[in-house]
């Protein structure tokens, strides 16, 4: 294996059932952190989108710097990019009066852009080829797009469609489910499929975070934003040490 195929793999963990249910996690916890922030301590979007912001180039910085693959590392950037996803698609949707559908299509096309510049410039968007800063900068700029997206879509179908948030997330779901179908019965590409499973996973988390947190009267279970943070917190790292823990036994 060459050194190119070593990094590779050494920075971008592997895609498996652990990594989905990770991702769901962090992108839940994005919406109850961010909310936690801008609604519970008062601080307003654009405040909290500069905080996030922050955490998220910090850590991106980071991530790009590191030699090898870094559990922790890689899984505090995501969940910046779902936090900071998270007070940004409010700002624009709420403060700037963009609306949730107007939020949804200038994300989408901002997500497709990257997509599109990424591909021109490296021939590929598979996250199993991303071997280099210049890749991995296209990366999380990609995924920062994509989290920003789903929320305002997860948004969008909880309260303009009227699904509430328990009904937005039984429909994403259910296109998670039709993607791991295509995907263990088509031959459709699994980059395509992959790109396809990541965005979704966000507008679940936006719903499930808002189910948790919300007012009984709105649709939600009202409870304190800062405990289900902590404990989707906890939970992910527990995930991240089991999953370590099995690649180790693997391993041997």
């Amino acid at each position: 294996m060459n050194d190119t195929a070593e990094y590779a793999l050494s920075k971008v963990p592997e895609v498996t059932l652990l990594f989905w249910i990770i991702k769901i996690a962090a992108t839940t916890l994005g919406e109850t952190g961010g909310d936690a922030v801008t609604m519970s301590m008062h601080l307003g979007y654009l405040i909290g989108t500069g905080i996030f912001a922050a955490v998220f180039l910090v850590a991106v910085a980071a991530q790009i710097k590191a030699r090898g693959f870094r559990p922790f590392l890689y899984w505090l950037t995501i969940i910046a990019t779902t936090t900071v996803g998270t007070t940004l698609a409010d700002f624009a949707d709420r403060s700037l009066g963009i609306g949730y559908a107007g939020g949804t299509s200038l994300l989408f096309v901002l997500l497709m852009a990257s997509l599109a510049a990424w591909y021109l410039s490296l021939g590929t968007v598979a996250v199993d080829t991303v071997s280099s800063p210049k890749a991995e900068m296209f990366y999380w700029v990609t995924i920062m797009f994509s989290q920003t997206l789903g929320t305002a879509l997860g948004d969008w179908t909880a309260d303009t469609a009227g699904l509430g948030y328990d009904g937005g997330a039984l429909v994403f779901v259910a296109l998670l489910a039709l993607v791991a179908a295509a995907y263990y019965w088509t031959r459709i590409s699994r980059t395509l499929l992959f790109w396809a499973a990541f965005i979704l996973t966000r507008p679940l988390g936006a719903t499930l975070g808002d189910f948790l947190d919300k007012p009984i009267k709105a649709g939600g279970m009202a409870l304190s934003r800062y405990s289900a943070s902590v404990a989707l917190l906890l939970f992910i790292a527990m995930t991240i040490l089991f999953s370590r823990q099995r690649a180790a036994e693997r391993a041997h």
